[in-house]
Formats: structure tokens, C-alpha cells, sequence
């Protein structure tokens, strides 16, 4: 059966709603407005949906006119660039000359958590280098947690539903890319795949976290601490639990929907 990409997505901050998409433009970030702008914490450390999982219902929406956010209770909240410069920590990534926004959508944000937080965006003119041994040559990302892309199998979670005492959406892992047509897990084996005529090198499998156990729509936990707690029981390896394979783009282009895959 031939392989092709199901569905698109990309998230316009770290750790808001998705955006699904019927094209994906490529820069040399990734997937053109994926995770430029993040969350930061009163020392500049990235802020999650680890911690705060109602996040999820934050939902942005990127038009012409530039960032909006849809908070719930508040209504859409526009998000515009400020002047102010700073330094922000993700992970171990210490980050440079990233802009804080204007007050205002920050305020709406920290009211909406109960707690402040900052919204700061990566202009073209930063480089966060991809950190990992396979590769290269250098690799910009964006604020995604380490790679510009995360490529997803539905053969393989139609095989963790059929464990999963409920069905998981695909939307709870985060992927750039879903394909479908393959047999499950054997993006476990993928070394580098042609989305279209654009190449991605399948870098590492990417291991999962508490994030997947938060429902999309709603902002909460799973009680039963599901999916992870079923992924864990049959995809745990020595790099954590795996689900889907983070990759970096060795081309810029268009990705789009139906879009045929092939491994090379």
C-alpha cells in the first residue's frame, strides 16, 4: 500500500492548541510558524503544558494581520511583538536576543493560569542549533523541544488504541506530520523519508512525556494516566518511552495532504 501524509499540523506558540492545515510551508526553522513564539516563567524558563496543562486551550490562530489567542473566558487576545530583548532557557538551550511581546497578551495569559508568564518570540535573525551526534551539518529549531519536526505513524496508534481502554487522538502526541499506509511502528526503522519531494532525516524515535496523557480539548489529565501508561507497558526502551521519530529537513518546500511518502 503506498504511503502518504494524512494530516499537517503546527503550533504557532510552544505548548498552545495545534493548527491543523492542509499545506505546511517549509523555512529554515521547520514548518513556517511553528513554535516561534513561547511561554516563559519569571527566570525565563520555558513554561508547559508539563505544569500547566489547560494550556491546551489557549487556541492561536496566525493570520496576515499577525498572532491572535482565543483564552477561554477572555476572548481573542492579538499578540504583537515588543522591543523589549532578553535571554530565555529551554531544556539546556540557553537563548539570545529573543523579544518579549507587549504586555497585554502576556497579562491575559498569566490571568487565564493563575500565574505569570511571559510570551517572547524567536526573530528570523537567532539561530538555536539542533543538538544530536548523527547529524552533520547544523540545524536551526525554533522553541520546538529539540527538532524541527516530528513525523507520526496512524498504523501505529490504531495499534495503541487496540490496547488503550479508550481511543486516544493523534493529537495528543504533537506531530508536524501523520502518515499513513505504512504498517505499525516501522517508523521505528525510517533513516530518512521524501514528504513529497521534500527530504527529512528521521534523526532519533521521540520519547514521550505527561503531556500525551492531556486531553486536547479539555486542558486535563487523564485519570488513568493514559496513553503513556499503556505506550510504557510495550514501547519502553533505554531512550524512555517511544512513540513517533523526531527528523530535521534537509530541504525547504511545501508539504501538503495526501502528499506521497517514501522511505529512502
Amino acid at each position: 500500500m503506498p504511503m502518504n501524509i494524512r494530516a499537517l499540523y503546527y503550533y504557532p506558540v510552544k505548548s498552545l492548541a495545534g493548527v491543523a492545515t492542509s499545506e505546511l510551508r517549509l523555512d529554515r526553522f521547520g514548518p513556517v510558524g511553528d513554535r516561534r513564539w513561547m511561554l516563559v516563567d519569571e527566570e525565563g524558563r520555558f513554561v508547559t503544558q508539563r505544569k500547566y496543562p489547560a494550556l491546551a486551550r489557549i487556541r492561536p490562530h496566525l493570520r496576515v494581520e499577525g498572532l491572535f489567542l482565543d483564552i477561554p473566558g477572555q476572548g481573542e487576545v492579538e499578540v504583537r511583538v515588543g522591543e523589549v530583548i532578553r535571554q530565555v532557557t529551554i531544556w539546556r538551550d540557553q537563548v539570545d536576543d529573543v523579544l518579549e511581546a507587549f504586555p497585554g497578551a502576556s497579562n491575559a495569559v498569566s490571568a487565564f493560569l493563575g500565574s505569570p508568564v511571559t510570551l517572547v518570540h524567536m526573530p528570523d535573525s537567532v539561530t538555536r542549533p539542533v543538538r544530536h551526534e548523527q547529524l552533520q551539518a547544523e540545524h536551526p529549531v525554533s522553541f520546538a523541544d529539540g527538532f524541527p519536526f516530528l513525523v507520526t505513524n496512524q498504523a501505529s496508534l490504531d495499534d495503541l488504541n487496540r490496547r488503550m481502554p479508550w481511543l486516544a487522538e493523534m493529537r495528543r502526541f504533537r506531530p508536524n506530520v501523520v502518515v499513513e499506509g505504512a504498517g505499525p511502528w516501522e517508523e521505528d526503522h525510517w533513516k530518512t523519508v521524501a514528504l513529497g519531494e521534500v527530504p527529512v532525516q528521521l534523526v532519533k524515535p521521540c520519547s514521550r512525556c505527561i503531556m500525551t496523557t492531556v486531553d486536547p480539548d479539555t486542558g486535563e489529565r487523564s485519570p488513568d494516566g493514559n496513553p503513556l501508561k499503556v505506550l510504557s507497558g510495550f514501547r519502553r526502551t533505554e531512550n524512555g518511552v517511544i512513540f513517533g521519530a523526531n527528523g530535521v529537513h534537509l530541504d525547504t518546500g511545501t508539504l501538503r495532504v495526501g502528499d506521497p511518502v517514501t522511505v529512502k
